[in-house]
């Protein structure tokens, strides 16, 4: 069991009002239906998806953790729209908690999903703490995988040594003053490793209190410019469609 005590606790309790709800999509997943959550950008597409995924579902992780949200609106933000998922077992999501194994599934699942509303789109895959170790286990099996992003990956909890490290560009954020995930033994890890993502070490605790708003202009500043350079010439998709 992960080190959370009840004060640690992931909840998005304090965002309630904020935009970026989105419209609510169903998934067939490999245990059951699975809950999702769509948000779009006013402006047109960049050709890009990004599946977000969500903490540790046994210590109140759900979409609507404040750090999945704020990554869903720093995608809308740069013209890609989002899609946020529960893992099994999670609000309306059928089955239960699978220790990493069937929430990859799951994740699969929600690409196939995307990649059948989306054909031709690319995929960034986004995760957060538990969500960014599910990440990095799907991000070597779906094609339409083109950027990772992990926050707070959880390397001193759950083995990701014996996984392989992506081959698509990858951002890591990470909190220098994170107390679950020390930004040590992410930084140890990321050294072993035979590639080299960028890494962005922010003033931050593992939640990001006081902090969203640092995380989502870091974000901002470094993908924009690559951003700028994905040119959709079609309709607007996401506002014909909503991904659903």
């Amino acid at each position: 069991m992960l080190p959370i005590d009840r004060s640690h606790l992931y909840d998005g309790g304090e965002l309630a009002g904020l935009e970026c709800v989105g419209e609510k999509v169903v998934i067939p997943g490999p245990a059951g239906d699975l809950e999702g959550l769509t948000a779009c950008p006013d402006k047109e597409t960049r050709g890009a998806v990004a599946v977000i995924l969500h903490p540790h579902p046994l210590y109140g992780g759900t979409l609507h953790n404040k750090v999945v949200h704020y990554l869903s609106r720093t995608c809308n933000l740069l013209g890609i729209p989002s899609l946020r998922f529960n893992f099994r077992g999670v609000g309306e999501s059928a089955g239960s908690y699978d220790d990493g194994r069937g929430e990859t599934d799951d994740c699969l699942a929600v690409l196939d999903w995307v990649q059948q509303r989306r054909p031709g789109f690319d995929i960034w895959l986004t995760g957060f703490s538990f969500g960014a170790y599910v990440a990095y286990r799907a991000v070597q099996r779906h094609p339409r995988i083109t950027r990772l992003l992990t926050v707070a990956p959880p390397v001193n909890l759950f083995d990701f040594q014996q996984l392989p490290p992506p081959e698509c560009p990858w951002t890591l954020i990470q909190g220098e003053q994170d107390e679950l995930v020390p930004a040590a033994s992410v930084q140890h890890w990321v050294a072993s490793l035979p590639v080299n993502p960028v890494t962005l070490l922010l003033p931050a605790d593992h939640f990001f209190h006081g902090q969203l708003n640092t995380l989502q202009t870091a974000l901002l500043q470094s993908l924009q410019d690559e951003v700028a350079q994905m040119h959709y010439t079609g309709t607007n998709p996401c506002a014909e469609s909503r991904i659903s």
